[in-house]
């Protein structure tokens, strides 16, 4: 795709730890109030149907920096030290460093929440300091069987180092550089703990607090691979037995609001910025987080609450305001879009799509889906009706989005969708790097 803008575009990069897609513009749970990213959204194309490349943090932010999938790079799990897995100088900001950007960053954006040069390819970066942190941002709160709330002290906002990044990645934009630019913005929240100043809690009393749809026997027609995945004695049962399901919801909530508002810092720096017109915006989410939904809790499930996430593209000359793209895509599709819009060339080892045409035209023909895979040969394949699912014992799972959002009723074993199964099963992986070692379990951060 030919550069349309007057000179070669900034890019400001913001990533968001385990952010679901209950953001506003895609009406999945209308008690979230996301204010800032429903601004955002407003500014471009806005994707209703991306997915992550992995449900867990290391493996998804691998492949989305890389443009390799965990299914060729063998790093399917937290456990798997991504830069085992991915050489120097394949990634997306080395891409850009070569073709002339500055590259900086602060936060999370790799898998590591303290950032730094020493969680990357120093190469890779022009800048990357330590995320910054205040006095009372490694204080622990109290916990009470999975919730964080009430906290030890109240919080401020700049207690937590989200607000530090942000201020870096300002600060950055504001430069004048004679390179453009390429500023990654690695917010933490809402990552756990959900702990965030007591203000953000207000907005969502308990007692309005909505548990999201669910179902009694949910799991009955999901085969053994699946139970085990959502692992419904554990995280889940907890819940039950404590009561605390709407206060875990309502922590969720307003930790998602902490991040929000400093997003609307974010932008409210790129619309006074004389680089405005010249800049583009991607905001992605690594994963998507069950709350109870399929009696599962966390991320690290193939089911729609754990693979989708928000994705919003904002191109100056390219994407027109407020438009929405319902049409299947993954993160795998960032890198090559990047080097599209751009116009440098496309590294021959990506493995994604270039969406720019979706940008330009979001309801123009697309025949992609999105491929998301959990751990060595369990993968699924969403499209812009059907989720189908695959483990590494053949056992299947197959869903109709069009009047099963949440996934309630597995139709896998119906005689009539084998050849909607078999049309599906042709995008699963050919070829597969088994894992380093064997067995691994996933790493898991604690809600107690």
């Amino acid at each position: 795709m030919e550069n349309v803008l007057a000179k070669q575009p900034n890019i400001l990069f913001i990533a968001v730890d385990d952010l679901n897609h209950w953001v506003g513009y895609t009406g999945r749970n209308t008690q979230c109030k996301t204010p800032n990213i429903d601004r955002l959204a407003a500014m471009g194309v806005s994707f209703t149907n991306a997915h992550c490349a992995a449900p867990a943090c290391g493996p998804s932010r691998a492949a989305l920096w890389s443009g390799i999938r965990p299914h060729s790079s063998g790093c399917y799990l937290n456990a798997d030290d991504w830069q085992n897995h991915i050489a120097e100088g394949l990634n997306l900001n080395a891409h850009l460093k070569k073709h002339g950007y500055y590259t900086a960053a602060m936060g999370k954006t790799y898998h590591s929440s303290s950032g730094g040069l020493k969680k990357v390819y120093a190469s890779e970066w022009d800048t990357y300091p330590p995320t910054r942190r205040s006095k009372h941002a490694g204080r622990t709160p109290r916990k009470y069987e999975g919730y964080h709330e009430p906290l030890e002290l109240d919080l401020q906002d700049e207690d937590l180092p989200d607000w530090h990044t942000v201020d870096f990645c300002i600060e950055q934009m504001k430069q004048p550089r004679k390179k453009p630019f390429f500023v990654a913005c690695g917010l933490i929240k809402p990552h756990l703990p959900w702990a965030v100043p007591r203000k953000y809690y207000e907005g969502y009393p308990r007692d309005d607090i909505q548990l999201p749809p669910y179902q009694e026997g949910d799991l009955d027609d999901v085969p053994a691979s699946g139970i085990k995945m959502a692992g419904p004695e554990k995280d889940h049962a907890k819940f039950l037995k404590s009561g605390r399901w709407k206060d875990a919801i309502q922590s969720y909530l307003a930790t998602i609001a902490y991040v929000d508002m400093n997003i609307g810092r974010l932008l409210d720096a790129y619309d006074t910025s004389p680089e405005r017109d010249n800049t583009i915006i991607v905001l992605w989410g690594d994963h998507g987080w069950h709350l109870g939904e399929k009696e599962h809790w966390r991320k690290f499930s193939l089911w729609e609450e754990a693979t989708r996430s928000p994705l919003i593209w904002i191109v100056p000359g390219v994407t027109k305001a407020g438009e929405i793209c319902q049409r299947p895509v993954d993160f795998l599709s960032i890198y090559p879009t990047l080097c599209d819009l751009i116009d440098i060339p496309l590294p021959k080892h990506l493995e994604g799509n270039s969406i720019a045409s979706l940008l330009e035209k979001p309801d123009c023909h697309w025949d992609g889906v999105a491929l998301t895979t959990h751990g060595y040969r369990n993968h699924a394949i969403r499209d812009g009706q059907y989720r189908y699912i695959r483990y590494a014992d053949l056992s299947e799972e197959l869903y109709d989005h069009t009047t099963d959002p949440y996934e309630f009723t597995n139709l896998a074993n119906d005689q009539r969708m084998t050849a909607t199964k078999r049309r599906l099963a042709a995008f699963l992986p050919k070829n597969e790097t088994p894992p380093k070692t064997l067995p691994r379990k996933e790493k898991h951060d604690s809600f107690d």
